[in-house]
């Protein structure tokens, strides 16, 4: 079944000299596809990236999510299906530091109508699904980067979203680290969650079932493999 359709959807970014960063392209994610997307520098994928995750809006096409144009939502109801079906993990971690771990993961649930309790909570038993429950009240400035990005990765997942998207996860990591991380992402798909990864890392691309290539602004392929 089919979470996220492109429908030729594109990105240019208007200016004096108009870029455009996307040429039209159809592509589906399925519920529960573990898809990595790879290319070059400057390749669209981070375009490509930010539109699935509706943090942008195409300058041409549809973009439907669960068969509905996103087009047709206002700025409150995009905000409100990011916040329930979309969870972010960014290679940079985006932690707040003056906040514990616990705090941090609490945040993914701030766009909900939950009470700061029942967040906590919610945080408490998504740390304990990345194995960092003993570390809840450490500031991210006492967690190694391994331990941050599972933070992070604790705070995509708190609302249990339909699809996770994450930026270079490992890129700041070191390979046990970066391990850890992609084993997190795995099991998250072994969950049902759809999990779309950019990333330069080579190995990490071919040993995921689906690897969509980049490169000038377009899809060049779009392979799966056992």
């Amino acid at each position: 079944m089919t979470l996220i359709e492109f429908d030729g959807v594109g990105r240019t970014y208007a200016g004096a000299s108009p870029v455009t960063a996307l040429h039209p392209v159809d592509l589906a994610i399925e519920h529960g596809e573990l898809t990595t997307i790879v290319g070059p520098s400057g390749s669209g994928k981070s375009t490509l990236l930010y539109l699935l995750g509706t943090l942008d809006r195409p300058s041409c096409g549809r973009l439907l999510f669960e068969g509905r144009d996103v087009a047709t939502l206002d700025d409150r109801q995009v905000a409100a299906l990011r916040a329930d079906h979309i969870g972010f993990v960014f290679q940079r971690f985006h932690l707040v530091p003056s906040m514990s771990a616990l705090d941090n993961v609490a945040t993914g649930l701030l766009y909900r109508e939950r009470s700061s309790r029942r967040r906590r909570d919610a945080a408490t038993a998504a740390l304990e699904r990345v194995g960092l429950a003993g570390r809840a009240l450490h500031r991210p400035g006492q967690l190694s980067g391994g331990e941050q990005q599972r933070v992070a990765i604790a705070r995509a997942i708190i609302g249990g979203p339909q699809l996770v998207r994450a930026d270079e996860p490992t890129g700041n990591l070191d390979s046990a680290a970066g391990d850890s991380v992609v084993a997190l992402l795995r099991a998250l798909n072994d969950n049902g969650a759809a999990v779309v990864v950019v990333t330069h890392d080579v190995q990490l691309a071919a040993s995921l079932p689906r690897r969509i290539e980049m490169r000038d602004g377009q899809i060049v392929a779009d392979a799966r493999h056992a």
